[in-house]
Formats: C-alpha cells, sequence, structure tokens
C-alpha cells in the first residue's frame, strides 16, 4: 500500500535523504550532504512510501503568511511518469491550503518545467542556476481552498 507520510525515525530519515541525494545531487556529481540545507530543520517533510521502500520525497517550507514553497521534490528514477509525483505535490498542497497559504512557488529544473505546468504551476521566468551549472525557473501556482 502506498501513503503519504512523514519521516519519523532514523531508519525514515536515512531514506528520505538518500532518495533526495540519488535524485537530486549525485546526477551533478556532488558528494552526500549536499542534499540537505539548513531549511530542513522548519520545513514539513512528505515522503510516498511504498510498504518501507520510499519512492518519492519533497518538503514545504514558509514563505511569508501567504506564500509557501515547494522544495526537494524527488521521485525515484525508475518510477517516473508514474503519477507519483503528481501525488507527492498534491500532499504538499492540500496541507498548505490546510495551513492557509494561498499560493506555492516553487524553482523547477528546465527539465521539470512541463510537469509542474500539467499541474497548473505558471511560469515566472529563470531564477538561479544550480551549482552554477543548472537553470532552475520560478513558478507559481494560486491554492484553491477546496477542502
Amino acid at each position: 500500500m502506498i501513503e503519504v507520510k512523514i519521516p519519523k525515525t532514523q531508519e525514515e530519515w536515512d531514506s528520505y535523504y538518500d532518495l533526495r541525494y540519488r535524485i537530486l545531487r549525485e546526477p551533478l556529481g556532488k558528494e552526500r550532504g549536499s542534499e540537505r540545507n539548513d531549511g530542513d530543520e522548519n520545513g514539513i517533510h512528505f515522503a510516498l512510501v511504498d510498504g518501507k521502500k520510499f519512492i518519492a520525497v519533497a518538503r514545504l517550507d514558509h514563505v511569508d503568511q501567504a506564500i509557501c514553497q515547494a522544495r526537494f521534490v524527488a521521485v525515484e528514477s525508475d518510477l517516473q511518469g508514474k503519477g507519483y509525483g503528481r501525488e507527492i505535490m498534491t500532499a504538499l498542497e492540500n496541507k498548505a491550503e490546510r495551513l492557509g497559504y494561498s499560493t506555492m512557488i516553487l524553482h523547477a529544473r528546465d527539465y521539470a518545467l512541463a510537469f509542474y505546468e500539467k499541474l497548473g504551476y505558471k511560469l515566472v521566468g529563470p531564477s538561479y542556476k544550480l551549482f552554477d551549472v543548472l537553470q532552475h525557473f520560478e513558478m507559481f501556482k494560486p491554492l484553491t481552498h477546496r477542502e
């Protein structure tokens, strides 16, 4: 059974950060530890888990009273394109709405733009280059408060 959960045990945190590293940092030749940052302390972490296998992860960050940000969204390589990215993003959006945010922003890698556009995100424009290599683009989506 696939479920969304917040990592709690050391084993779950290890799996969470391992997936984040393997998908988001290892392909860029970065060392372990580069998948973490100071925001991990305050962000809300989500994992899509199939049994004990972590198949997707993401973090929800507070920006201001109305705006939150999706960060570190990653889906296991061999499971991409099967709806798990949509599922983890829906979990983030639902939580953001329950917390009263009206807008979700994110900075998408160039190759992920089409994915986020399918989810209703609008392109603002180029934002930054990760490690001076990988172009990111700012995107946003109004949240509907559909409870």
